[in-house]
């Protein structure tokens, strides 16, 4: 965390330093990848890799720098109030933060005194398309698990949504974030984002067989 002290916001380091010692081998490459310059990124990388904090620094030091709101969108309702008590247990002294996931005919005018909103893709499309005021103060955008472009039943609304948040938001920063991407270069470019892959993952992983009670791992 020292090597990114005095690029961040004091009080989010502060924060951030009663939990977190040292940075993980995917949020360092973010970090040298342009993170806390504004840029998009698109990180693949395994699960608990530290995708979730990678996102948090580049929400939050916008939120605390005045640059503008974070949008957080997650594919569905309980991982959204999974994320909203994350946010709220670790920054709610410090910001306003809300949880948008119900009726899907309301502009939700309240939303604009929030810092951070956690959505899911289907509620922030039809904030958007009730022309919502606020969404032209949104800096930071953060999509997880962004392989659900490639869903048959989320897939398109999400794509329609990140097309029209791109056109609408000329200096938004997007990041998107998956442990699964078949093609993570061509995603990239498509959302003009630096691309940023590691493996390593706080448990290893093993594969095997498993025949008449024995378990053999592969070398």
């Amino acid at each position: 965390m020292d090597s990114i002290k005095g690029r961040i916001p004091e009080q989010l380091h502060a924060i951030l330093g009663k939990e977190v010692s040292e940075l993980r081998p995917a949020q360092s490459k973010a970090v040298k990848a342009g993170l806390l310059e504004g840029k998009s990124l698109l990180v693949c990388t395994p699960t608990a890799s530290g995708k979730t904090l990678i996102a948090e620094l580049a929400a939050m030091k916008a939120v605390f720098e005045r640059k503008g709101k974070a949008v957080y969108i997650v594919p569905l309702k309980a991982l959204a109030a999974e994320k909203y008590r994350d946010f709220t247990r670790r920054y709610g002294s410090a910001a306003k933060i809300a949880l948008s996931i119900g009726d899907l005919d309301s502009a939700d005018p309240y939303l604009a005194e929030y810092d951070i909103i956690i959505t899911t893709s289907e509620k922030l499309d039809s904030l958007l398309r009730h022309h919502a005021p606020w969404i032209a103060g949104v800096s930071t955008v953060i999509i997880d698990e962004i392989h659900l472009l490639n869903d048959p039943g989320r897939g398109p609304t999400l794509e329609i949504l990140i097309t029209i948040l791109k056109r609408l938001l000329k200096n938004v920063q997007i990041i998107g974030l998956s442990a699964t991407i078949g093609n993570p270069e061509e995603l990239a470019e498509w959302l003009d984002a630096k691309l940023v892959e590691d493996d390593w993952r706080p448990v290893k992983l093993k594969k095997g067989v498993y025949l008449d009670g024995k378990l053999e791992f592969f070398e």
